[in-house]
């Protein structure tokens, strides 16, 4: 009976997730001006996985991509000039929106980001 309760509570947990799979376009203010990303999100259960396309940066492929209720996390491999980085992502869910904030590993030399992307 015990185990039959922890797995009620773990499908109703995964339930609760919000679906973000589809496009989404995002816009943000950098540190030159406005910036601008579109997103595929492709979601089962909590993993997320899709691209992403800036002219910044190019495609990108998302990885270690998780959504947990309205919490959901990412990171992408971008060229920045010449250099190689790994971005982070986190963000909140809000119906329709997604606030994320974006950072490099290690911090680097460029602040946090803070997007908004609506469905399209």
């Amino acid at each position: 009976m015990k185990w039959l309760s922890i797995l009620f509570t773990l499908f109703a947990f995964s339930a609760l997730a919000a679906d973000i799979s589809g496009n989404w376009k995002a816009t943000a203010e950098g540190p030159n001006g406005a910036l601008e990303r579109t997103f595929t999100f492709k979601q089962e259960g909590a993993k997320l996985t899709g691209e992403t396309v800036s002219s910044f940066t190019g495609k990108s492929t998302i990885n270690d991509g998780k959504v947990e209720g309205d919490a959901v996390t990412f990171t992408i491999d971008a060229k920045i000039g010449d250099q190689d980085v790994k971005l982070n992502y986190k963000g909140k869910i809000a119906g329709s929106e997604i606030k994320l904030t974006s950072q490099m590993a290690g911090g680097g030399d460029f602040p946090p980001i803070e997007w908004t992307a609506k469905k399209q």
